[in-house]
């Protein structure tokens, strides 16, 4: 049984049949209108999200389908055993849709095989925001094969693991400009991986990372742990100040692409920290098209869908 979890046991034939499936879908809409007639997903949020459940729950009903929302907190899985409570849950989905505190959760029911499980978001991957990214920088270079180099200037976590691994088995060139790993979305296997392809680069110089980039990537810096009611929580307040050192030097403003990589596409997963990791002016530069790559998670995930139900 296939699942959509990390994109290590994916191939590049595999993540292109998706993107061209999901330009496909984006075109042709209407054609799709029934394909999961009377297939329902369950989504299975343990952490929030905006785009995750708006996106999915679209598009299932886009495709003729149905998305329950969980919210787990409002579910008795604290109340037994993970495996059960989850191999029941499954009883009455076709497919699994987990937005995880831990990949290890997610691995569990991956491994009870008995519905395609999507990871939607833990602390080690993000595969749904790649292939979101992916169909994104796609349509504005004109084809997969156009795209030749992008920049990362973040914190290497969980969003990049997965995008640095397609983009380097679609032959793309990854410059990954950080001063901090995350280091509980650390996978050595993933990063041996991606390193070995000779498209992932390491550098410290802003300029080099980002000059003739097709597209340049980032994400937050700071942890949702961080804030309480809307104040940052003393008890992280000596990390915060040190990630605010460490990464304001990255930060993507207009100046800077202006200057450094003026041809280059501004691209966030959002939610968007403004004046932080991004500033409003590059939001809404004419390079800009994050609302663009906040859409493609819709038509992606469809596509990722009908992947996964061999449809």
């Amino acid at each position: 049984m296939k699942h959509l979890l990390h994109l290590k046991d994916y191939s590049a034939d595999d993540i292109k049949q998706i993107i061209h499936k999901a330009i496909d879908i984006k075109k042709n809409q209407a054609h799709y209108g029934e394909v999961l007639k009377n297939k329902t997903m369950i989504m299975l949020f343990q952490k929030g999200s905006t785009r995750t459940r708006l996106s999915f729950e679209a598009g299932m009903t886009q495709l003729g389908g149905h998305a329950i929302f969980v919210d787990q907190k409002t579910t008795q899985f604290a109340l037994t055993d993970f495996k059960d409570e989850i191999k029941a849950v499954m009883r009455y989905a076709d497919i699994l849709m987990f937005r995880a505190v831990k990949f290890a959760d997610v691995q569990i029911a991956a491994d009870q095989n008995m519905v395609p499980v999507i990871d939607a978001c833990s602390e080690k991957y993000h595969p749904c925001q790649t292939l979101g990214d992916l169909l994104t920088m796609a349509e504005h270079a004109g084809g997969l094969e156009k795209i030749k180099k992008i920049a990362w200037l973040s914190i290497e976590n969980n969003v990049l693991n997965t995008l640095k691994l397609a983009c380097a088995k679609l032959g793309i060139d990854v410059y990954v400009a950080s001063p901090k790993v995350h280091e509980i979305s650390v996978d050595e296997e993933l990063n041996k991986i991606a390193e070995d392809t000779g498209h992932v680069h390491k550098t410290s110089d802003l300029a080099e990372a980002v000059k003739d980039a097709d597209f340049i990537h980032t994400d937050t810096w700071l942890d949702m742990e961080f804030y309480k009611d809307g104040q940052v929580n003393p008890e992280f307040k000596n990390e915060y100040d040190e990630r605010i050192k460490l990464f304001k030097p990255y930060q993507i403003n207009a100046d800077m692409i202006n200057k450094f990589a003026p041809q280059a596409k501004i691209m966030h997963c959002m939610p968007c920290h403004i004046g932080y990791e991004i500033t409003r002016d590059a939001v809404d530069h004419p390079n800009s098209v994050i609302f663009d790559q906040a859409e493609n998670r819709l038509h992606a995930q469809k596509a990722a869908i009908l992947y996964l139900l061999g449809k």
